[in-house]
């Protein structure tokens, strides 16, 4: 994933803060440790800089403004958030853009302009260094003269969205709905305030966009599809009986988009295919993602920029779902973003609840592994990896308890006993934990 000079960089950021004996490992850091890495240097040489100046200020900057450990205290730098989230950035861009490339230098240099609060970004824009310049450098390898002499961008012949008989609605998201006419989405169970409440936001005339906040496992996901799966079972509220769920398949929107103006071509395509479906529902799983997604095109614009005017007005209905951490370390940090949508908090259920959406989807694993199961068995799967699997959150892990206990016995070809009991959960248990 990241190259290897990438990685002897990244090494190189956390050899200089613990040699300074910094209590922070900062994006002044990286970006120092990034004029020793080749694709790094290459951009930025590409892009006017001087680096010896570069270096000097920044080594300037970190010595005087980074917080520093006490003498009897040895512990590694922490990476600040900020560090973090480049990193995330440039891998998560690298993987949308579809093939096998690794994450370079360039890459990270690219995904730093997203902290714009930071020294070093604005050390690299004092120097003229824009992100434009660097994307078109990565994309095409064309120089800050080349970019200057161009009087416009030349037109795309051959679009891939536009070549294809398919529309943007079936290239760039999967209708949810068809999916539950399929049989292929789980029926929903409890979840009814969430629920209630998610019905009732996308009722309103304006900002009617639900966003489903969560731990990872909670069943958010399952909100949407199980929307989708009452909409097809007739079981929906009334103003949204005929309503139609699209997920979005932010790699397919994102992957191939080589020049600039690809990607906002293919979003504005799907935004107003929803628009013409007033019963159309757009849900953006790990909705953190679309800020930044798309915008190494050129210019700051990205998919959360382009979404807001039809996420304000109503023209579209959008749901949501992130993370309680990522809420507040990406998607809160946008306010246009995030006053457009209305949290919905999706909270882990308690362990009754729990069991009675077990036995909801019993009879799902029952007909895929060929096996049956105790009911004390259920019981056992929740209340054992509730207490023993503490890095997990129901119910999630009790699903992957008896899926797996599931998949256990269908292996065992040469047992008749198809009945999962306790001891097969807590066989089970004590390999997970």
């Amino acid at each position: 994933m990241l190259s290897r000079q990438l990685e002897v960089s990244l090494r190189l950021a956390v050899s200089m803060a613990r040699q300074k004996r910094h209590e922070f490992l900062t994006v002044e850091h990286l970006l120092l440790a990034l004029l020793d890495n080749d694709s790094a240097v290459n951009a930025l040489k590409a892009c006017g800089a001087d680096i010896v100046s570069l270096r000097k200020e920044l080594e300037e900057y970190v010595e005087q403004h980074t917080p520093k450990l006490g003498e009897n205290n040895d512990q590694a730098p922490h990476p600040t958030e900020s560090f973090d989230r480049i990193l995330q950035r440039a891998i998560f861009h690298v993987q949308s853009s579809g093939g096998d490339r690794t994450v370079e230098g360039a890459d990270v240099l690219v995904a730093m302009y997203s902290e714009r609060d930071s020294f070093a970004v604005y050390l690299l824009k004092r120097h003229q260094i824009n992100r434009l310049t660097l994307t078109q450098y990565l994309s095409h390898g064309t120089r800050k003269e080349d970019i200057q002499a161009e009087e416009e961008v030349e037109d795309i012949e051959g679009d891939a969205a536009s070549s294809s008989n398919a529309g943007p609605l079936e290239q760039f998201t999967l209708n949810l709905n068809n999916e539950a006419l399929k049989g292929k989405t789980d029926p929903l169970i409890g979840r009814e305030k969430e629920i209630e409440r998610t019905a009732q936001i996308l009722c309103r005339r304006r900002k009617n966009n639900p966003l489903l906040v969560g731990d990872p496992g909670v069943g958010k996901t399952s909100i949407a599809e199980g929307l989708a799966w009452l909409i097809v079972n007739g079981k929906a509220p009334k103003p949204l009986a005929n309503a139609e769920v699209y997920s979005l398949d932010i790699g397919a929107l994102v992957a191939g988009t080589k020049y600039r103006g690809d990607f906002e071509k293919r979003l504005k395509q799907l935004l107003n295919a929803l628009k013409k479906n007033p019963n159309a529902i757009l849900f953006i799983d790990e909705i953190h993602m679309i800020i930044g997604a798309g915008s190494s095109m050129g210019s700051t614009m990205d998919a959360s920029n382009l979404i807001k005017p039809a996420l304000a007005n109503g023209t579209l209905r959008c749901i949501g779902s992130t993370t309680f951490q990522e809420y507040r370390q990406v998607f809160e940090k946008d306010h246009a973003l995030s006053r457009r949508f209305q949290k919905v908090d999706v909270n882990e259920p308690s362990i009754s609840e729990t069991i009675d959406i077990l036995r909801g989807l019993k009879t799902k694993f029952e007909d895929f592994h060929h096996v049956e199961y105790e009911d004390k068995a259920l019981v056992a799967a929740v209340e054992l990896s509730s207490k023993f699997i503490n890095d997990r959150f129901l119910p999630d892990k009790a699903i992957d308890v008896i899926d797996e206990a599931g998949a256990q016995r269908r292996l065992k070809a040469e047992s008749d006993d198809s009945l999962i009991t306790i001891e097969n959960i807590e066989d089970i248990v004590s390999k997970i934990a």
